[in-house]
This record gives C-alpha cells, sequence and structure tokens, in this order.
C-alpha cells in the first residue's frame, strides 16, 4: 500500500522545523538564542551573554573596572554584517529584546517535544479511503491498511491483525535482535579490548628486550675497549723502550764522532807546525790519542731485526666470526636472567666471562682458525661455553715484550 499521502505532510513538517531551527541559531555561540534575546540596530539578534562577550572582547578595558560593576558605554561591531553598535550608558542591558523571537523559540521547543509517533499517527490515513485511518495488518501482504481496504478494497480476501498487535510483536522482535546485536557488539568490544592490551604488551615487551640486547653489546663493546687499551699500552711501553736504547746508542755514536773529528782537526794542525822541534813536543802525546781513540771504537749496535714490532700481530678472525653467530636464545631464561640486564651481578658475570677470551698475539703462529661452537639446537653458546670454545688461544704464545 502506498503511504505517500500520509507521510509527505510529515516530511514537509519535519524540514519547515528544521528551517526554523537553522533561523534561531545564534551567530556567536552557535547553538539555539537563549534567554534574553536582543536585537541590534542591524535587525540581527543575538543571545545577551553573546553580546556582552563580543563588548567585553571589543572593549578590554572595561573588565578591569570589577566584575560588580554593568559595562555601559562603548560600541562593538554585529559579528553577522559587521554594521557597528552604539551602547548607551546601560550597555548592553540598553538593546530593545526581541519578544517575538523569544516567542517562536518557546513554540519550536513545545513541537519538539511531541513524541514522533503521535504526529505520524494524525497523518496516516489511507490512500485509497481519504478519511480512514490505516489502523490494521495485512498479514498476508505484510502492510498496514484500514478497515474499508479490508471490507471491499484490495485486502478483502486476506488475513489481517489488530495494527497494535502487530506493532508490539514486530518491536519485541526489534527488541530481541537490538539486545542480540548489543550483546555481539560487547564481545567483540572485549576482543578490541584485549588485543590492544596485547598490542600494548607487545611494545612493552620489545622495549624492555631492546634495552636488555644493547647493554650487553654496550658491556662488549666496554670490555673490547678496555681489552683494546691494554694491548695499545703494551705496544707503546715496547716502542719506548726501544726508543730509548737506540737513542742512547745515537748519543754514544755522537760523542765519539765529535771527539774523533776534534782529534783529526787537533793532528792536522800539528802537521802544519814547521818547526820540528815545537812538533816533537806534542807528537807523542797526539799519537797515543789517536792509538787510543782508534782502539775504543763502539761496538755495542742493535740485533739484526730488533726494530721489528710484528710480535704484537693479533688474530681476531675467529672471535669476529663467533661475535657474528650472536643469535637470541631458544630456550627460556632462569628467574635470575629474566630479572633484566640491569641486575649487577648478571653484567658483572658476563664481563666474567668475555675477559676469559684469550687473543692470540703472532699472525704466525696462530694454528687453524677454531669454528664457532653452537648448541645442538643452533643456538650461539654466549658466557663460559664461548670462552671454552675460544680457548684454542691459551695454546698460542702469550702477547708480551720481544
Amino acid at each position: 500500500m502506498n503511504f505517500a499521502v500520509g507521510l509527505k505532510p510529515l516530511l514537509a513538517e519535519a524540514r519547515s522545523m528544521e528551517s526554523l531551527e537553522k533561523q534561531l541559531i545564534c551567530p556567536i555561540c552557535l547553538e539555539m538564542f537563549s534567554k534574553p534575546v536582543v536585537i541590534l540596530p542591524c535587525q540581527h539578534n543575538l543571545c545577551r551573554k553573546c553580546a556582552n562577550d563580543v563588548f567585553q572582547a571589543s572593549n578590554p578595558l572595561w573588565q578591569s573596572r570589577g566584575s560588580s560593576a554593568v559595562p555601559s558605554g562603548g560600541r562593538f561591531r554585529c559579528p553577522s554584517c559587521r554594521h557597528e553598535v552604539v551602547l548607551d550608558r546601560h550597555g548592553v542591558y540598553g538593546l530593545q529584546r526581541n519578544l517575538l523571537v523569544e516567542n517562536i523559540i518557546d513554540i519550536y521547543k513545545q513541537e519538539s517535544a511531541r513524541p514522533l509517533h503521535a504526529k505520524a499517527e494524525q497523518h496516516l490515513m489511507c490512500e485509497e479511503h481519504e478519511d480512514e485511518r490505516i489502523n490494521i495488518y495485512c498479514l498476508r501482504c505484510e502492510a498496514p491498511t484500514c478497515s474499508l481496504c479490508k471490507v471491499f478494497g484490495a485486502h478483502k480476501d486476506c488475513e489481517v491483525a489488530p495494527l497494535p498487535a502487530v506493532y508490539q510483536r514486530q518491536k519485541s522482535e526489534l527488541s530481541d535482535g537490538i539486545a542480540m546485536l548489543v550483546a555481539g557488539n560487547d564481545r567483540i568490544q572485549a576482543i578490541i579490548t584485549q588485543m590492544e592490551e596485547i598490542c600494548h604488551t607487545i611494545e612493552e615487551n620489545g622495549r624492555r628486550q631492546k634495552q636488555h640486547v644493547g647493554l650487553r653489546f654496550d658491556a662488549l663493546y666496554g670490555i673490547l675497549e678496555e681489552r683494546k687499551k691494554e694491548l695499545l699500552q703494551s705496544i707503546a711501553a715496547e716502542q719506548e723502550a726501544k726508543l730509548q736504547r737506540v737513542r742512547g746508542l745515537i748519543r754514544q755514536y755522537g760523542d765519539h764522532l765529535e771527539a774523533s773529528s776534534k782529534l783529526v782537526e787537533s793532528a792536522i794542525q800539528a802537521m802544519e807546525e814547521p818547526q820540528m822541534a815545537v812538533y816533537l813536543q806534542h807528537s807523542k802525546e797526539l799519537l797515543k790519542k789517536i792509538t787510543d781513540m782508534s782502539k775504543a771504537s763502539i761496538s755495542s749496535r742493535p740485533e739484526p731485526g730488533y726494530e721489528n714490532m710484528d710480535h704484537f700481530s693479533i688474530n681476531v678472525d675467529y672471535v669476529a666470526e663467533m661475535l657474528r653467530t650472536i643469535e637470541f636464545q631458544t630456550e627460556p631464561l632462569g628467574e635470575d636472567e629474566a630479572d633484566g640486564p640491569g641486575e649487577g651481578s648478571e653484567a658483572a658475570t658476563d664481563e666474567d666471562r668475555l675477559d676469559s677470551l684469550e687473543v692470540p698475539e703472532a699472525a704466525e703462529d696462530v694454528g687453524p682458525r677454531q669454528k664457532p661452537a653452537s648448541s645442538p639446537h643452533g643456538e650461539t653458546l654466549m658466557g663460559s661455553e664461548m670462552g671454552t670454545a675460544m680457548g684454542c688461544g691459551a695454546e698460542e704464545t702469550p702477547l708480551g715484550m720481544g
């Protein structure tokens, strides 16, 4: 059955109410006018409170006179047309109230408070019998109709039921459907909440494990830096010792060369002496000095290869290969390890384990490169297992002074 005749007036009334509501919106608070409503000289309307707010914003000096004093005088611009509004000594309270708009607001609120179904029942009339109200429901056609349609019209051969009974039954079915949907939504919301908690836990665990791994590697960096410092100090100590010895020999040879040069210069001057008697007085002593200088040769010299520092070479290839095999543990951590990387005892244990690593000193003395030890499950062994796997370095010549 077509309900266009009954619904059109209802839809037209709804559109009219909506259009009326738009006209009753304050341009300042964007809500329906609240009493009292004042009309400006430009014929635009404002809530008195909104007009007072605009006035206070345009005249900030009036606010400093105290909240008890009523703002008076001054001017502001209409927010709709920007027309300048000049106030008298009464301020915004001197503006005229728009009683017509206030009455329209009251009527609008009364109409809006009326139940929708009451309005609908007044307009739902039969299209074929315009004077008959729709009061029964055709069960076969599943459509509301009037009594005349059942007696004389299209539904005379159909089974009908009272409209309130069908209304209550379908309303009950709809209520049950709504309850079922709400229950389903509650379950879905519970699942969403649980998944959000899982996401939060994943983020927290990831952050904690990143910090844990970072601290472990920081400990490795610290051990490597400390060991590097020790090895460099060993090289620097032997370098300084060798340099001091060679520089001492250079000073001895320099002193010998200087004395020999002076003696040569004295001998040349003696040979230029023309008087034989004078020459013979000094020649014997001069010959003795030359003989002693010739016999006093310096025999101390650095042995061959003294400058070589190759014995300080190290081979870290197998250590680097072992570090590359560091992987996460597949077995669950114990209670002590699960406390996190911040425990001092655990950090000290890792440092003690890594201190046990021996670094071979000479590249030519290093045996076959050892492969990193791994567990039967393919995980890299850390700590004491790592030190045991790297124990091959203990058989090599300890790093020291040459």
